[in-house]
């Protein structure tokens, strides 16, 4: 049984190989009747016999029109899919127990398309979509996510049982869709340091702005100025109204090692995720350093979504 579905996979694999773009034709569409089909079928057969049986030439007639009107119908089921045209989109990176979003792009060819249905369950579970000729339609499936690193979509059913459901016309294509699932984020205090030790190497890189952490020295008072800072000493001395001025250390200074961790590989990497977005939502530069790899120092979404793919393919292959 391995073997019939590791050949059954690979003749997959080469008459529909993954393309982040595919169109439908005559090699990739297959049509068989449904289950309303062979009822449809079985009906038919009786409706022969009882006009074999009876040389009723009406019975005749009424079983030839309807056995054209299934066979034409299979064609109309057939030409609903073929000529469709199906593009990947670029698909978002999530978290582990979230759901894994994949969007991807319907384009119809000459004229409209009705009761496309598409996704990765049971026929039931499948999504249905109407594609217009001009406007085309927009499909996002989702799948759990449930660990860190590559998630890779499976095959795509996409089928159609329009016009009246006695046929399906169906296709399994593979539209080479991925997205990152990042580590889960978890709370836990991380020792910083800095990320140069050498004071010459930095000397322009450390800059202060406005916080609570370290004293930096008094300036005269202005109109504002929260009484809560004012130097009361200095004033009550005679030497005027002084207001003390705090700073908190701002620059590429913050380093998140992971070494510096204990616990799993799992745990670090969930740990340091916490930061990166923690230091991110504060507009603070720091760097990130793994095991042979160091990024940063720098800022911003870049900086993160580089950070964060980094710990999702820890140890992982590309």
């Amino acid at each position: 049984m391995e073997r019939v579905k590791h050949w059954f996979f690979q003749w997959w694999q080469r008459r529909l190989p993954p393309a982040s773009r595919v169109h439908l034709n005559q090699r990739q569409i297959f049509i068989v009747p449904t289950l309303t089909g062979y009822c449809f079928a079985g009906a038919l057969l009786l409706m022969l016999l009882v006009a074999i049986n009876y040389q009723n030439s009406l019975a005749y007639g009424l079983a030839f029109v309807l056995a054209s009107l299934g066979l034409l119908t299979a064609l109309h089921t057939w030409r609903n899919l073929a000529g469709l045209e199906l593009q990947a989109l670029q698909a978002a990176p999530c978290f582990p127990g979230e759901q894994a979003v994949f969007p991807l792009r319907l384009e119809a060819a000459r004229y409209s398309r009705h009761g496309i249905s598409l996704g990765w369950g049971s026929p039931l579970a499948l999504q249905q979509v109407d594609v217009n000729f001009k406007q085309g339609a927009q499909v996002a499936l989702a799948l759990p996510a449930q660990q860190r690193g590559w998630l890779r979509a499976p095959r795509l059913r996409i089928e159609s049982r329009f016009p009246l459901g006695i046929w399906v016309a169906w296709s399994r294509v593979d539209l080479d869709m991925r997205l990152l699932v990042y580590p889960q984020p978890v709370e836990a205090a991380l020792p910083l340091t800095a990320a140069c030790n050498d004071d010459e190497s930095t000397e322009g890189l450390l800059s202060t702005q406005q916080g609570v952490d370290d004293y930096q020295g008094l300036e005269a008072w202005q109109r504002g100025d929260a009484l809560g800072r004012i130097d009361w000493k200095a004033w009550s001395r005679g030497q005027g109204l002084w207001v003390k001025q705090f700073g908190q250390l701002q620059g590429s200074d913050m380093l998140l090692d992971y070494s510096l961790l204990q616990g799993s590989q799992e745990h670090r990497l969930s740990v340091l995720c916490h930061h990166v977005l923690r230091l991110d939502a504060e507009a603070r530069p720091y760097s990130l350093q793994l095991p042979g790899q160091l990024l940063g120092p720098d800022s911003g979404p870049g900086h993160r979504s580089a950070c964060l793919a980094a710990l999702a393919l820890f140890g992982h292959s590309s």
